[in-house]
C-alpha cells in the first residue's frame, strides 16, 4: 500500500506528529522493507499517548493493516497476539476459549504493543503492569531482522517495556488464566484521613481496587472483586454505596462506564472503567501519572492534598491504583510494590504545565517514577538514579540498534547516545 502523506495527531489532538511520511504495511516482508531503508522510524499504537513518545521526524508506521494474529491455546495457559490488536479485540476471543488477562487497563482501547512497552497497567496488590504478564516478544529491529526474545533470555526483562525503542513489536506471547466473572462496586465519601492512614486496608479490599479523587473533598472507590471472593468490606471506613451507576468523571455519561452495583460479568467487562466501543475517560483531556514507592502512598496522599486548591481549576480527576513489583528493567514498577498516582487534566496544556510542575516536586522525595506514555518534565538524571537496570537498558539500546533508527527526541533525551 502507497505511503500516507499525512500529518496524524494522538488521540488526545495534543501532538500533531512530525513525520515525514506515514506507512501502512499490510504484509510482514513490507514491515521489514520499510524499516531496514529507514534512517529514522518509529511505530504509532492507538495513540493514546500525552507526550511525543512514538514521534519522530523521519517514517512513521502503523501495524493495524497487517494480518491480526490472535493464537489462544489453552493446554498451556497462553496467547500469541499481533501487536496491533486491541484489548477490545483480545479478550472477547479469550473468552470463548475460557482464558482471561489476569488485569487490565482502565481502557480497552489500547494496542497491546504500546500498552507493554510504556508499563501500563490496571490496579491490584497483587498484580503488576501488563508486562508482567508477558512470554516473549516479537520484533523488527532496525536492519529489518526478526527477533523474538523470550523469558529466561539475557535480554528479555530490557525487551518488554521498551519505550518502542528496540523495534517494531509485531506479536507478542502472553500468559492468561482461567476466566473468571467480576462485580464491581463503588462507594462514595471515603475520609481522607482514612486512605491516608489505612491505604494497605483501603486498596486490599477487593481483587483490584481503584480510587478517584479530585484532592480536596472526600474520595470514591471503585472496588471490583472476583465472583466468589469475599465481598468488599468497606463500612468500617465510612464510605457508603453509591445509589446508582457512576462515571469516574463527575458529569460524564455513566452508560460510557461499565457496569457496576455488584452485577457480576466477564472479567473483561468489569476490570476496564470503560466500556469498549465507547469514549474512554472524558475524551478532551490531558494526563500524567507517577508511581511511588507503596510504602509511602500515605505521604505522597498528604502532599498532594495540600496541593488542592492550585489543581482544581485544571484537574478532571485524579485515580490512585496499586501495582505489584515486577522485574522490567523500564517498569515503573520495577523492584518495588507500587501506587500509581494519575490526573486527568483539561486539555488547557499551557495552564496545566505549571502545575505539572508542582506536582512533580511534591512527589520528588518519594522517589516517583512517571508513566513513560503520559506528561512529564522529570529529568534523565533523577529517572537514572531510580532505575538499577537503566545503563543496562542504555546498553542493550546501543547493541540492537547502533545507528539510531528508533530513535527520537524523547529516547535522546533520556538515553543519550554514548558516541
Amino acid at each position: 500500500m502507497a505511503a500516507t502523506p499525512t500529518k496524524p495527531t494522538n488521540w488526545a489532538g495534543n501532538v500533531e506528529f512530525a513525520a515525514r511520511t506515514l506507512h501502512r504495511p499490510a504484509t510482514p516482508d513490507r514491515l521489514r522493507e520499510i524499516v531496514a531503508a529507514s534512517d529514522r522510524v518509529r511505530v504509532l499504537g492507538s495513540g493514546h499517548s500525552f507526550n511525543r513518545i512514538a514521534d519522530t521526524t523521519g517514517d512513521l508506521i502503523t501495524l493495524d493493516d497487517l494480518p491480526r494474529a490472535i493464537e489462544a491455546d489453552p493446554a498451556s495457559g497462553t496467547v500469541r497476539v499481533a501487536g496491533a490488536v486491541r484489548f477490545g479485540e483480545l479478550c472477547p476471543v479469550l473468552r470463548r476459549h475460557g482464558l482471561a488477562l489476569p488485569n487490565l487497563p482502565s481502557t480497552p482501547h489500547f494496542t497491546l504493543a504500546g500498552a507493554y512497552a510504556t508499563g501500563t497497567h490496571g490496579s491490584g496488590r497483587t498484580g503488576g503492569t501488563l508486562a508482567a504478564a508477558v512470554r516473549s516478544v516479537e520484533l523488527v529491529t532496525a536492519d529489518g531482522s526478526q527477533v523474538t526474545v523470550s523469558r529466561g533470555d539475557e535480554d528479555f526483562e530490557g525487551a518488554v517495556v521498551s519505550l518502542g525503542a528496540l523495534g517494531a513489536v509485531t506479536a507478542l506471547t502472553v500468559e492468561a488464566c482461567p476466566a473468571f466473572e467480576v462485580e464491581q462496586y463503588v462507594h462514595e465519601g471515603l475520609p481522607w484521613a482514612v486512605l491516608t492512614e489505612h491505604p494497605e486496608e483501603v486498596f486490599g479490599a477487593a481483587y483490584s481496587v481503584s480510587v478517584f479523587t479530585d484532592w480536596a473533598g472526600p474520595a470514591r472507590v471503585w472496588a471490583k472483586r472476583r465472583t466468589g471472593d469475599p465481598l468488599p468490606d468497606l463500612a468500617w471506613t465510612g464510605a457508603r454505596p453509591a445509589d446508582g451507576p457512576r462515571h469516574p468523571i463527575e458529569g460524564m455519561p455513566t452508560e460510557n462506564a461499565t457496569e457496576q452495583q455488584g452485577v457480576p460479568g466477564p472479567w473483561d467487562e468489569r476490570l476496564p472503567h470503560f466500556r469498549s466501543g465507547f469514549v474512554p475517560s472524558a475524551g478532551d483531556e490531558l494526563q500524567s501519572e507517577y508511581f511511588v514507592p507503596a510504602g509511602r502512598a500515605g505521604e505522597a496522599f498528604a502532599a498532594l492534598r495540600e496541593l488542592g486548591p492550585l489543581l482544581a481549576p485544571v484537574l478532571q480527576v485524579s485515580e490512585i491504583r496499586t501495582v505489584a513489583a515486577d522485574p522490567h528493567w523500564l517498569s515503573p514498577a520495577h523492584g518495588r510494590d507500587s501506587v500509581a498516582l494519575h490526573f486527568t487534566w483539561t486539555s488547557d496544556a499551557a495552564a496545566v504545565a505549571p502545575v505539572l510542575l508542582r506536582v512533580e516536586e511534591a512527589l520528588a522525595p518519594f522517589d516517583a517514577r512517571p508513566h513513560w506514555g503520559k506528561l512529564s518534565s522529570t529529568e534523565a538524571e533523577a529517572l537514572g538514579d531510580s532505575y538499577a537496570r537503566w545503563e543496562d537498558f542504555r546498553a542493550l539500546l546501543e547493541r540492537l540498534d547502533p545507528e539510531g533508527v528508533f530513535r527520537n527526541a524523547l529516547i535522546d533525551r533520556y538515553f543519550p547516545r554514548n558516541r
